[in-house]
């Protein structure tokens, strides 16, 4: 029997895939030291201890009662405790509740601290009142809230 012939060209197979295999390896590590090349060349002081504890804000009260464009705009937003063994941590989120005529207008606030409604969703606002106008402004002078299910009044 005669061995088996070369591949045109005079390269076999085997020996390419070796080839190329070794060369998108050394690339992945190339890449990888790359992008870890910031983490690494930092100062080992900077490194060697925890980062201080951000100071925990309390966030503030905010109650409101007002006639805006002939509706009553009620509204408050409370800190709650973070758990009910630990009365002193607070929440990042406060509990709010806003009425436009006495209906529940359902709020939401976004990671930022600003706060977005059902009805406006689309806008955010820095604070509950001016959401809660937003929402009388969309709504109009005719248009009422959907009345809420009982568990969530």
């Amino acid at each position: 029997m005669s061995p088996i012939p070369a591949e045109p060209g005079g390269a076999r197979g085997p020996a390419r895939r070796i080839v190329l295999r070794g060369a998108f390896t050394a690339a992945a590590v190339t890449g990888t030291g790359l992008a870890l090349s910031p983490l690494l060349g930092r100062e080992p002081s900077a490194m060697a201890g925890p980062a201080p504890a951000p100071e925990r804000v309390r966030p503030a009260a905010e109650r409101f009662r007002e006639m805006y464009r002939g509706r009553e705009i009620r509204g408050t937003a409370t800190a709650v405790p973070a758990s009910a063994g630990d009365r002193t941590a607070l929440s990042a989120v406060p509990d709010t509740e806003v009425r436009i005529d006495g209906r529940r207008l359902h709020i939401m606030r976004r990671a930022d601290g600003t706060y977005l409604s059902d009805v406006t969703h689309y806008e955010s606002f820095p604070t509950l009142l001016e959401a809660a106008r937003a929402a009388v402004d969309e709504l109009g002078p005719t248009a009422r809230l959907a009345p809420t299910a009982a568990h969530h009044m």
